[in-house]
């Protein structure tokens, strides 16, 4: 029957002779209009039929693909036409029509003819297009052979370039299409499966075609492959979700471990950036982890492959800092700090590649650093703390290991000092906690002048709210403080508790730190800056007089010590400089007038304590003296500043005392803390500037004469008080097994008798007291006693205790 209806089109079905009437016989004359119109009608008015006419048509394309040489031009009307039903037939049987057309687009993409797979694509993007009513899920099949097909047009070699340019936009083209059509429903395929052939592919179109900026117009992205690329890119991590997102990564990152794309990293900060702006804000921190996990894996890899990929993450890490909270922040910093100690590690002990190991540790800072810029200020402080607590301390080193525990420390602060430039001090006592700056202080006393610098800069940094330490960099007198141009604000409430509570903790490490003998240039300009800052900023009249009184402890101290004559007078010039500072700040004419009275003397007869020539970088050691001279007259009297400051209104009781610092080189910060408490009068309850301990009479207790004591808390001295207390101990144990094993081992009338002689001796020493008490209190009164009355006021007061019950 079928043969029949073959040759006569009258006793064909009406959907068959609809079809064959919308073909002319010369196909370069298109679709005939009113017969495709008809056809249109028919299949929306006969929805049942619509799967028929799909097998229909699927037929003659397939007729037609065998017999291209001469049928092509229909080949691209049945698709046409397939294409119109599609888009106007809107119903639930759809289904079965679609199941024709899918099999019609794999026929074609079968072809070896590149504008038949052109064709395919085009009709399938429209299909994706296409929102059906229900999903079928027995499409997996199709859809896996689309993604392989498609993935491979991505990679066509034609050697023709224009048709291997078509092929591989339409290859991106047919990939956005599947994904779209797919990632709504993992039921009917899941397309995250295929992520290992989809990502390699958009990569390799972009790294292949390289686009500078972003599409303008979607008619770009029809020409270029890397634009199409980054678009199909952004709308797959646009649809990520979280579990998803390491399925896109993962090629990814293999990709370009494969291709030896992380030196250079262009192409690798590029990619991993669009990732970043096209994931959700919640799940950007999971690609930072990730970077961080393949960081890990490289850990043995070449320092320049690793730099790379930390640059990448600086990078990223960005853009994701926003959206990371908490504990995520700190496995960033940890697994950081971690390749950061290896890297010294490795640095230390093989002496090749260590360029590319300290360029490898220096974007690891600057990454640290970008990271915390886009923290709020309350987790930049929490991460500055984080760095402290990994800087090794003294106590650490060990014999052999020297130069990694600098290199290590100074890594470390300069990280804490990338971090500090990125926050913004309100408040002292909220950048400067105790966990925080009393390590950072102890890490001012290292052996390393270097170090030491770093953390004067971190003070600098942390101190200076009001960008005035650029004015100090260089040690100078200026005659007009007006030049400089300062920023100055009254101290708050909140920074004068803070320098009463911590102050002296300043005071003392810079005593100390001015006076070590590896200083250099450099280090007496900081430190400099440090106390300018620290009268500006917080320069309240108790700060004021702690530091004039620190000025003549170090003027005292240097007069007094054996550090060589450069050192000697860089302080000297340091002192004069600073004292010529103040006394502009706190305008006093008295005092300016007196700075400038031993200005003129050592201009006349000690030039070499003046800041011009003390640091002159062109002085050579026969430019100094070479003896020491002190005399009164080049220096400053305390008795002079004093009467001068008390002329203004200052407080100077504490001017006279003597400010005593640790000469060990190790700060007793613990000590200091312990007597940084204030009375109203801005007076120290205990002076935290001196380590020396009095005890008052001991009169009040009976039968102790007064001793006088005066010991110097030192580090011997500490030491053995622990190891008293260590032996005391010992002895307190020795005597509880002692009394253990009598109850143990001992007979009960032996206890008892022990017990009860106890107990009489204790009756007996308590009587006596009593006894004085009472005989006290007769001679007081001035009356006299009779024996009746004695006994009886004896009586009163005696008590006689039960013996002790041991049962």
């Amino acid at each position: 029957m079928s043969g029949v209806c073959g040759c006569c089109s009258a006793l064909k079905p009406r959907y068959k002779r609809l079809i064959d009437n919308i073909f002319p016989d010369d196909p370069q004359e298109g679709l005939v209009k009113n017969n495709m119109e008809k056809l249109t009608f028919y299949g929306i008015t006969n929805t049942e039929k619509l799967d028929r006419i799909g097998q229909y048509l699927a037929q003659r394309l397939c007729r037609d693909v065998a017999r291209l040489r001469h049928r092509k031009g229909y080949v691209f009307m049945s698709m046409e036409a397939l294409d119109r039903l599609l888009v106007t037939c809107h119903a639930h049987s759809l289904n079965l029509f679609v199941e024709s057309f899918l099999k019609m687009v794999q026929k074609l993409l079968e072809t070896d003819d590149p504008d038949l797979k052109v064709l395919a694509v085009e009709s399938f993007v429209k299909f994706a297009n296409i929102e059906e009513i229900t999903p079928n899920y027995h499409r997996r099949s199709m859809y896996d052979f689309f993604v392989s097909k498609f993935s491979s047009m991505c990679h066509s070699t034609d050697s023709n370039p224009d048709t291997r340019l078509r092929i591989r936009i339409a290859g991106l083209q047919g990939i956005q299409g599947v994904v779209r059509k797919t990632v709504s429903d993992d039921l009917q395929v899941n397309i995250w499966e295929h992520m290992n052939k989809i990502v390699p592919s958009l990569l390799y179109n972009m790294q292949q075609y390289s686009v500078e900026a972003e599409p303008e117009t979607p008619k770009e992205e029809e020409t270029n492959p890397a634009a199409a690329a980054e678009n199909v890119l952004r709308d797959v991590t646009n649809k990520a979700s979280f579990g998803n997102i390491q399925n896109i990564l993962k090629p990814l990152l293999e990709h370009l471990d494969n291709h030896h794309l992380w030196v250079p990293n262009e192409f690798a900060v590029k990619s991993l950036r669009i990732i970043m702006f096209s994931v959700q804000a919640q799940y950007g921190h999971e690609v930072v982890k990730m970077l961080m996990t393949h960081l890990d894996v490289h850990n043995q890899s070449d320092p320049k492959v690793k730099a790379g990929i930390v640059d990448v993450v600086s990078n990223t890490v960005v853009i994701a800092a926003g959206g990371s909270i908490g504990p995520s922040v700190l496995d960033v910093f940890n697994s950081l700090l971690r390749h950061l100690r290896k890297s010294i590690e490795v640095q230390t002990t093989n002496s090749e590649d260590v360029d590319d190991e300290m360029k490898f540790q220096d974007t690891i800072i600057n990454t640290i650093g970008e990271f915390a810029n886009n923290l709020p200020d309350y987790q930049k402080i929490d991460i500055m703390m984080f760095i402290m607590s990994k800087v090794p301390t003294l106590n650490e080193v060990e014999i052999g290991v020297y130069t990694k525990h600098v290199q290590l420390q100074t890594n470390l602060l300069r990280t804490i000092l990338k971090v500090a430039t990125k926050y913004k001090t309100t408040y002292m006592n909220q950048a400067f906690q105790s966990p925080f700056l009393e390590p950072l202080l102890q890490m001012s006393l290292s052996d390393d002048q270097g170090t030491r610098l770093i953390v004067q800069h971190i003070l600098h940094t942390l101190l200076d709210r009001h960008n005035n330490s650029q004015m100090f960099t260089f040690v100078r007198t200026v005659k007009d403080i007006s030049e400089l141009k300062l920023s100055i604000e009254k101290p708050s409430k909140q920074d004068t508790y803070f320098m009463r509570k911590t102050g002296n903790q300043f005071y003392s490490h810079i005593c100390e730190n001015i006076q070590m003998e590896s200083n250099k240039v450099a280090n007496f300009e900081s430190l400099y800056c440090t106390m300018c800052l620290l009268c500006i900023e917080l320069g309240e009249e108790d700060v004021q007089v702690e530091l004039f009184r620190l000025v003549l402890t170090i003027q005292h101290s240097v007069n007094m010590g054996s550090l060589p004559m450069t050192h000697k007078c860089a302080i000297h010039a340091v002192i004069i400089t600073f004292m010529d500072l103040v006394s502009q700040l706190i305008a006093s004419p008295a005092l300016g007038d007196y700075v400038q009275q031993i200005i003129e003397a050592r201009q006349k007869d000690a030039p070499h304590f003046l800041p011009e020539f003390a640091f002159n970088r062109n002085n050579k050691t026969e430019s100094y003296p070479e003896t020491f001279v002190a005399n009164d007259e080049w220096m400053f009297s305390s008795d002079t500043i004093s009467d001068i400051l008390s002329a203004s209104g200052y407080n100077t009781l504490r001017l006279a005392d003597d400010f005593h610092y640790n000469p060990t080189g190790r700060s007793l910060a613990a000590i200091i803390r312990s007597t940084d408490q204030m009375d109203a009068s801005g007076r120290t309850i205990a002076d935290s500037t001196s380590l020396t301990l009095s005890l008052e009479s001991l009169d009040s207790s009976p039968g102790q004469k007064r001793k006088s004591l005066v010991e110097e808390i030192t580090f011997e001295s500490l030491k053995k008080v622990l190891a008293d207390e260590s032996e005391h101990k010992k002895a307190q144990e020795k005597k509880q097994k002692e009394i253990l094993e009598t109850f143990q081992t001992a007979p009960f009338e032996e206890i008892v008798a022990k017990s009860e002689a106890q107990a009489n001796d204790l009756q007996e020493r308590f009587n006596k007291i009593l006894d004085g008490l009472a005989m006290d209190k007769v001679l007081t009164t001035g009356q006299g006693v009779t024996e009746g009355t004695e006994d009886q006021t004896i009586g009163g007061l005696d008590i006689t205790y039960p013996d002790l019950f041991v049962y």
